[in-house]
């Protein structure tokens, strides 16, 4: 006989509910999405702290090669497209393909101006950018076939040496901030004038100011708030320029091949292939320097997909007008500073950065922002930087005097560009590409010391520990 309902069943409701709080707190920081009120802001952040730097490159070149303003407006539209996709793709990637889905900036790099006007001085007007577009097709392909073994080579980038490599990333590029600070044009007549360095002061103090009395993410966007408070200050004194929002178009999105078919040129293609190799080393420096900041070590792979996306932006870049892509290191600076590491914050400065190559008036509102005041923050952006890299160096076991005199000599190495810069001079064309750099001179010899010390010949000798990935 069949035995009586005991009632309906209870087994489909025996699962415990998930926890809202526990799956929030188990987000990593690079993977955390944050609320539109703290988002927003802090991505203007990064967009304000980046500017000034993406459009450079194709201003000075653009003028070099005797470009008329619509045309360099062009170029400066351009070169934030190319930026915003590929920061884009840097921080949301391809999972496996490419991307280091990291907190990381992408856009057209200032180490590469200098080959690039050579490359203009020795072609006739109407070759030049075809000649420069032809050179850096070929190094955003060289950057991919060489990019998987720049991974490969992680384990012999232990704190010791990315401790150094960060350091001199942030000064070495503190002339730029001081640049700026001074008005930014060395050829004007009022370059370094006391309005200039006061205006910087007191951006400068305004952050600090925020950074000890502020609160909460009030504190975290200390920056954000200095550029704007710093730009309110500069108009009454008519240091604050906007003659770039009459003269930029509202739409103007860039053509395929606008400035002529791309030039294969031996010489420019080898001058350019060098200076992606710096390119390379500064970009893995950067991943490597972010990976810390965020505690997430940046691994072979991480770093083989984030070259994969510099390649890529590279070689299809000068379609529309761009240039060499590589890291930004003021945006490092950034995260290290407001310690926000979420990747979608940079992926929503990216989209940014995208609107504002379609609609150049738009570019030219965050323009307004005065080079003094750009100046101000940047001392404290490069300047933490530094302080991330000296971080490091405390985990390198500095009590060994092996891995001081590395240090001592490594750091040396990077400096010398910066306290004499015609050190070089009578070196070959591509040694001082590579050792004019403080940054690549420093990592090159880094690494070749900690070879010495710790690899070769000393089997009896635990190798300095690699980084990982978390």
């Amino acid at each position: 006989m069949a035995q009586p309902a005991k009632g309906p069943a209870t087994a489909p409701c025996s699962t415990p509910p998930v926890h809202t709080e526990d799956a929030v707190t188990s987000v990593h920081p690079v993977d955390e999405k944050l609320h539109l009120s703290r988002l927003v802001p802090a991505a203007l952040q990064h967009i304000a702290a980046m500017y000034a730097g993406v459009v450079t490159p194709p201003l000075i070149i653009g003028q070099a090669c005797g470009l008329d303003i619509a045309a360099r407006t062009r170029l400066i539209a351009a070169s934030l497209l190319i930026a915003g996709i590929a920061t884009v793709l840097q921080t949301i990637g391809v999972k496996g393909l490419v991307g280091n889905r990291l907190p990381f900036v992408n856009a057209a790099s200032s180490a590469g101006i200098a080959p690039i006007l050579a490359i203009a001085e020795t072609n006739d007007k109407g070759h030049q950018l075809p000649a420069i577009y032809g050179a850096v097709m070929v190094a955003g392909a060289f950057c991919l076939a060489l990019g998987p073994f720049f991974g490969r080579l992680l384990r012999f980038f232990p704190p010791l040496v990315t401790g150094v490599v960060i350091t001199l990333i942030g000064v070495t590029l503190m002339p730029v901030p001081v640049g700026w600070a001074q008005g930014g044009d060395k050829t004007a007549a009022d370059f370094g004038a006391m309005r200039h360095l006061a205006l910087a002061g007191f951006t400068l103090a305004v952050i600090l100011l925020i950074q000890r009395f502020g609160k909460g993410f009030v504190k975290q966007i200390a920056l954000l708030f200095g550029l704007l408070i710093g730009t309110l200050a500069a108009i009454p004194f008519g240091m604050a320029d906007f003659s770039g929002l009459k003269s930029a178009p509202v739409a103007a999105l860039p053509t395929p091949f606008a400035f002529g078919a791309p030039e294969f040129q031996p010489a420019a293609i080898l001058s350019l292939c060098i200076v992606m190799l710096v390119l390379m080393t500064e970009s893995s420096a950067g991943m490597l320097a972010l990976g810390e900041i965020c505690d997430r070590r940046a691994d072979g792979r991480t770093i083989t997909r984030g070259l994969r996306t510099d390649g890529l932006a590279t070689l299809f870049g000068p379609v529309f007008g761009g240039f060499p892509t590589s890291a930004f290191a003021q945006n490092v600076g950034v995260v290290s500073l407001t310690r926000v590491r979420s990747r979608y914050v940079v992926a929503v400065a990216g989209a940014v950065l995208l609107v504002l190559g379609a609609f150049p008036v738009l570019g030219a509102v965050v323009s307004l922002v005065p080079m003094p005041v750009l100046g101000g923050a940047g001392i404290v952006l490069f300047g933490s930087i530094a302080v991330s890299g000296i971080r490091t160096l405390s985990e390198a076991g500095l009590d060994d005097s092996s891995n001081i005199i590395l240090v001592a000599v490594a750091l040396g190495a990077g400096i010398i560009p910066l306290a004499a810069p015609t050190f070089y001079a009578d070196f070959p064309a591509w040694a001082q590409t590579v050792l004019g750099s403080g940054i690549s001179a420093g990592a090159l010899v880094a690494v070749l010391l900690n070879l010495f010390f710790h690899h070769l010949g000393t089997r009896s000798r635990q190798p300095a520990p690699a980084l990982k990935s978390s």
